[in-house]
């Protein structure tokens, strides 16, 4: 009887002891999921806190550029265009002034015009700066082509374009933010890349519409925050995640640029 009390004592203590072994691990796994789901929900929070940072200076920079875009305008418009205007008004009043000989009259009149014909021409050069109108009339392709024209009449560099795209006509307030986006990598290329090559090619993929550009020119760090975050390229990188799109940019000291995004 004292050995079948003694088997039940040890049985009794050896269900006890697993049983506070299952609870015990029990505890531990849910502790242990616990407190990875803790992680996994901080990392993730981490995640989109980074994600609205990254919106809210891409934001900054497009409001910035905006900003900056606004001050060239108008001081475009009061030191040229305004100026041009204050001129041609004074001479039109100086037409008024009594016992005018006719040399006179001929010169204040050649002056309006000269004055004026400079005038239109400085307008039309801002409006084309706002909006290009081969771009708004033909399209980005047309656009492009221009903008290529434009920089090779320089003499200094040389542009090979290359299209395999139909660009729709309707989706132009689209590819104004693609036309913009290689104003700002060409202008970037010509001034501090010193390059004398540019390459541009649209391609089809999977992904979408596709725009490769390269140069040769002297190239930058990609390790060095300042030239990740100068106004030029979170400009460029706010217009592709307005597009929808992904940008890969590549570059190195003395080996150019390379930049790939999607549209």
């Amino acid at each position: 009887m004292k050995v079948n009390a003694l088997h039940e004592n040890d049985i009794i203590e050896i269900i006890f002891y697993a049983c506070f072994a299952f609870f015990l691990m029990g505890t531990v796994m849910v502790l242990f999921f616990y407190f990875s789901r803790k992680k996994i929900i901080q990392k993730e929070l981490e995640k989109k806190d980074l994600e609205i940072q990254y919106q809210k200076e891409l934001l900054s920079a497009v409001i910035i550029t905006q900003e900056e875009e606004r001050k060239r305008i108008a001081q475009d418009l009061h030191d040229d265009i305004s100026s041009k205007l204050n001129i041609v008004s004074l001479n039109s009043h100086l037409l008024n002034t009594p016992n005018l000989s006719r040399e006179e009259v001929t010169e204040i009149t050649a002056n309006i015009i000269n004055l004026t014909t400079k005038a239109l021409d400085n307008s039309r050069k801002i409006a084309h700066g706002l909006l290009p109108p081969v771009l708004d009339k033909f399209g980005l392709h047309a656009g492009v082509e221009e903008l290529c024209l434009e920089f090779r009449s320089s003499k200094v560099i040389n542009v090979n374009y290359d299209n395999k795209v139909l660009f729709d006509m309707e989706e132009n307030d689209k590819h104004l933010h693609v036309f913009r986006i290689l104003q700002e990598l060409m202008n970037n290329s010509l001034r501090h890349g010193k390059a004398t090559v540019i390459s541009i090619l649209f391609e089809n993929t999977k992904e979408g519409k596709i725009c490769y550009y390269s140069d040769n020119g002297i190239g930058f760090d990609l390790d060095n925050n300042k030239n990740q975050k100068g106004l030029g390229m979170k400009n460029i990188q706010s217009r592709v995640a307005f597009l929808k799109g992904i940008i890969t940019i590549d570059s190195a000291i003395n080996n150019g640029i390379s930049v790939v995004f999607n549209f």
